[in-house]
């Protein structure tokens, strides 16, 4: 039987409160050392990053590749480890007999360039996602709090968001609805804070290598297209706990020259959410017993955007959708024990799931009448007269799922699927722009419950949509649950969302992911959790 979210939520307070006494007692004495190790030996981490990242600025980045660095640059006031959320910024916390208002007590912490971390650069950096002239992508992840969502969308101002400095060390935090993810929510990188001064001085701040941080570590160097360099901060509030003092990360694109590099002793690790392994190399790791899988709370998708002349038709959608042979992909091509995915919420979502999915699994004989029905409906007689594109960013695993793909279709439908790719900035940006017709996406969980997977569907404008469809009836069952208390109730609303969304197929999911990874048996603490979390913090490598 799977636990109760609010069962867990609960346990996880007490525990989140009597860790907290535990940790403050030797601030001081951490502080004091100003992260100086008693040894003069220089620790390097070496690690692959598959794209440049999009940004580096925690309210602006939505790819995995900025985020896993921007959570090891910044600190919020808790962190992901193991899973589960853990006090970072904040040394304890209170919550309120109705679950909605947080007090969180700040350790004593400093930014890099010597600045206090205060309970107003919450404020302000909370404040600056949601105002909507920042056009940040993951302003809704704030939408819980009281006042946030107004703010965002032009209805109210940034003094009525529920974030509030109640002194230097004192922030306090009202919430619209009970939410039991919350401490999650303030580990991810929009809830991360950035230095205001440091900001009102220089708006492209996170570009410059040496800004201003509070996490682990710092932005020591950025080479376009070549490589990041980032290095141990040494005024950092528990920097004597932070093992590595260097981390190197060339930025490539090509898995195989990933792993080449892997083989030669080049990068210490290969694995989301940094790079991928090698799909012709996994058969060799798994024979030597190198290759780790574990459980992951994500999903590949291909999306639809519901604007083109062709798949803005829903059967068109279904027929492409139904007709994917998810388990003939993972078994020949991926390899990794992915799961097909026949639904937008992955497996490894904790309390959530419909075991036997929205839709059999390549069902040839459905698509083509799906596919027979939509035609009609475009005017269309011939299927040889249809041609599709999948767009995807350049990396040879999706080259290689893409061209499965088109086989497929081709076969089964009788369609013409042609191919496209490009770099991962460009990329992003047509998708954004409904600048493509069919393209590769994924999405990890931010938190582990199924808002997470469902929420950016609520409306066209939501940034991470990307496909222009909405539906009424699904946004209002998503409003309802965020008001829903009882755990259950909730879960059955948010299926009900789920299923309106694959009865019109914006995307066609096709498997839920797995953390596939490789790693040099000298580096300990780089097994990535359930949403493919690890902190530079806890690595260590002893060659």
């Amino acid at each position: 039987m799977k636990k109760s979210v609010w069962l867990w939520f609960v346990v996880l307070t007490f525990m989140l409160v009597a860790c907290s006494n535990d940790s403050s007692d030797s601030t001081n004495d951490q502080n004091a050392n100003n992260g100086e190790t008693a040894s003069n030996e220089v620790k390097e981490l070496n690690l692959v990053l598959g794209s440049e990242p999009t940004s580096l600025h925690p309210a602006l980045a939505s790819d995995s590749f900025s985020i896993g660095l921007i959570r090891n640059m910044f600190e919020g006031l808790t962190e992901m480890k193991n899973g589960k959320p853990e006090l970072a910024a904040a040394e304890k916390y209170e919550v309120s007999d109705d679950l909605l208002v947080y007090t969180f007590t700040l350790r004593d912490a400093e930014w890099s360039n010597g600045d206090p971390v205060t309970a107003e650069d919450f404020v302000y950096s909370w404040r600056w996602a949601l105002n909507p002239e920042n056009a940040s992508p993951y302003a809704s992840i704030l939408y819980p709090l009281q006042g946030a969502e107004a703010y965002s969308t032009g209805a109210g101002s940034a003094e009525d968001v529920g974030v509030k400095a109640l002194d230097e060390k004192t922030l306090e935090v009202t919430l619209a609805t009970p939410t039991p993810y919350f401490l999650e929510l303030t580990a991810f990188s929009t809830l991360l804070p950035f230095n205001q001064k440091a900001a009102e001085e220089n708006e492209n701040w996170f570009t410059e290598p040496g800004f201003v941080t509070n996490g682990y570590y710092t932005l020591e160097d950025w080479v376009n297209g070549g490589s990041i360099t980032l290095a141990k901060s040494k005024s950092y509030w528990d920097a004597t706990n932070v093992n590595i003092d260097k981390v190197n990360i060339p930025i490539v694109e090509s898995d195989t020259t990933q792993m080449t590099m892997y083989d030669a002793g080049e990068i210490d690790f290969i694995g989301a959410p940094f790079g991928n392994v090698a799909l012709d190399k996994i058969d060799g790791l798994k024979a030597d017993g190198t290759l780790n899988a574990t459980e992951k709370a994500g999903v590949y998708w291909y999306k639809f955007n519901t604007k083109d002349e062709i798949v803005s038709n829903v059967n068109v959608r279904k027929a492409l959708t139904l007709s994917i042979d998810r388990e003939g992909l993972i078994k020949n091509i991926l390899k990794g024990e992915q799961d097909a995915a026949l639904g937008l919420v992955p497996n490894a979502v904790e309390g959530f799931g419909n075991d036997d999915g929205y839709f059999k699994d390549a069902d040839y004989e459905g698509a083509r009448e799906a596919l027979k029905v939509g035609l009609e409906e475009l005017g269309i007689s011939d299927p040889s007269d249809v041609t599709v594109t999948i767009a995807y960013f350049t990396n040879e695993g999706d080259a290689a799922v893409a061209q499965y793909i088109q086989q497929t279709w081709s076969k089964e439908l009788g369609i013409n699927v042609k191919l496209t790719n490009s770099e991962w900035q460009v990329y992003i940006e047509e998708l954004n722009n409904l600048n493509y017709q069919i393209g590769r996406l994924g999405w990890t969980g931010d938190y582990n419950d199924a808002f997470t997977f469902l929420e950016m569907y609520d409306t066209a404008k939501n940034p991470n949509n990307q496909t222009a469809w909405e539906n009424a009836e699904y946004k209002s069952i998503l409003t309802q649950s965020t008001t829903e208390t009882d755990a259950q109730k909730r879960t059955e609303l948010l299926l009900q969302a789920e299923e309106i969304a694959m009865a019109e197929y914006p995307v066609a999911p096709i498997y839920y992911y797995t953390n596939l990874f490789v790693v040099k048996d000298y580096v300990t603490g780089m097994e990535p959790d359930g949403l493919s979390n690890f902190n530079f913090k806890y690595v260590d490598v002893n060659r």
